[in-house]
């Protein structure tokens, strides 16, 4: 497989969103591969993982910029002239979707509809994965594992933006790029990604970990809802296999098509059945105090979400390399690792390189 990955050498690559926490695991991932990286996005906060890790040194250009700032993003695009894209910017906070939803539906749906818009003219532009998520599936009662030919439907200002995006990426494939022999784009769904180096506010891992090195309280929402949890290595790898094949033009780019990227079956478990994971780990030295919070109506989140993601297995030949409990003890291992010697992107390309033997 790694003979494979060599494909991957001096490409050019854009990454929009690389300051967010997919955007610097994907940054760190494709550096290791010896590409060359453009990105735009948002200035990092000080407390992540790109301004920890000092991921931008890893960067030919790393412009400051909202995507919604059409021409700003344009020139960025016409300056580097990309072989591929990664378009990963986003508001991604189901609950700051519904602070903001003006903002979250600006951001995602418009923010996209402007890089595709610009990317009808770049002359080296051969593929573009758009990310979007898992959220974005119609809920049925019978909770089944929804695949990519099932319906698109959702309520909350996140989950629905991104939906919107779905549609729209379609659209700009049957209506432009269609006829354009050389370039294609897809769209990626994947489960609810955890991993080291997350410190965004509202999510589960990091508000686990804050609480244990702070020794607080953590107050979690909604611990009867299962989600389809994975290492965020495992999704982003799904990402660069399929953008190579596509590039290779071993996937039909004549039809528009979405990919899951979703953990083994074993891994769609409870907010309350992952916390008892991290709890019952030996080496931690001390529990966290969790309070299980009742169930905020005004935010309507879906109870059981579970992804089928066959359609990778099948074609792309790509799999799941870490169990939960193997990921929680990864997220732990980062954890302690990079916190004690400060050596951030070490600890990163580590894991990266602990995964890649595993493929």
């Amino acid at each position: 497989m790694r003979k494979d990955l060599s494909f991957w050498k001096n490409k050019k690559v854009f990454i929009t969103g690389h300051t967010g926490f997919k955007g610097a695991w994907l940054s760190i991932f494709l550096k290791k591969l010896e590409v060359n990286l453009y990105g735009y996005s948002l200035k990092e906060e000080k407390n992540s993982l790109f301004n920890k890790a000092r991921v931008t040194k890893l960067y030919d250009i790393s412009e400051i910029g909202n995507i919604k700032d059409f021409n700003k993003l344009k020139k960025t695009l016409n300056k580097t002239d990309p072989e591929i894209i990664f378009h990963l910017a986003a508001q991604p906070l189901v609950v700051e979707s519904y602070r903001d939803p003006k903002n979250t539906f600006e951001t995602n749906i418009m923010g996209t509809v402007n890089l595709l818009e610009i990317s009808r003219s770049l002359k080296k532009l051969k593929v573009i994965v758009i990310v979007t998520t898992d959220k974005v599936y119609k809920i049925l009662k019978s909770n089944p594992e929804y695949n990519e030919k099932d319906n698109l439907g959702a309520s909350d200002p996140y989950a629905t933006s991104k939906a919107c995006v779905e549609f729209v990426t379609e659209s700009y494939h049957k209506s432009f790029y269609i006829n354009k022999k050389n370039l294609n784009v897809v769209t990626v769904r994947a489960g609810n990604v955890i991993g080291g180096g997350d410190y965004s506010a509202n999510r589960i891992v990091p508000d686990y970990l804050r609480s244990y090195n702070n020794k607080k309280k953590l107050k979690i929402r909604n611990p009867n809802s299962v989600r389809p949890w994975q290492h965020v290595l495992e999704p982003l790898y799904g990402y660069i296999l399929l953008a190579q094949n596509i590039y290779n033009k071993k996937i039909n780019t004549k039809k528009f098509e979405s990919w899951n990227f979703g953990p083994p079956l074993k891994s769609f478990i409870t907010v309350k059945k992952l916390m008892e994971k991290f709890q019952n780990l030996n080496y931690l030295k001390n529990k966290v105090l969790i309070k299980f919070a009742k169930e905020n109506k005004k935010l309507i989140e879906t109870n059981v979400l579970k992804i089928n993601s066959k359609k990778s297995f099948k074609k792309l030949k790509w799999r799941p390399i870490f169990t939960i409990d193997e990921t929680i003890s990864e997220i732990i291992n980062w954890n302690r690792k990079a916190q004690n010697k400060k050596n951030y992107l070490d600890t990163c390309y580590k894991q990266i390189e602990n995964f890649l033997q595993k493929i």
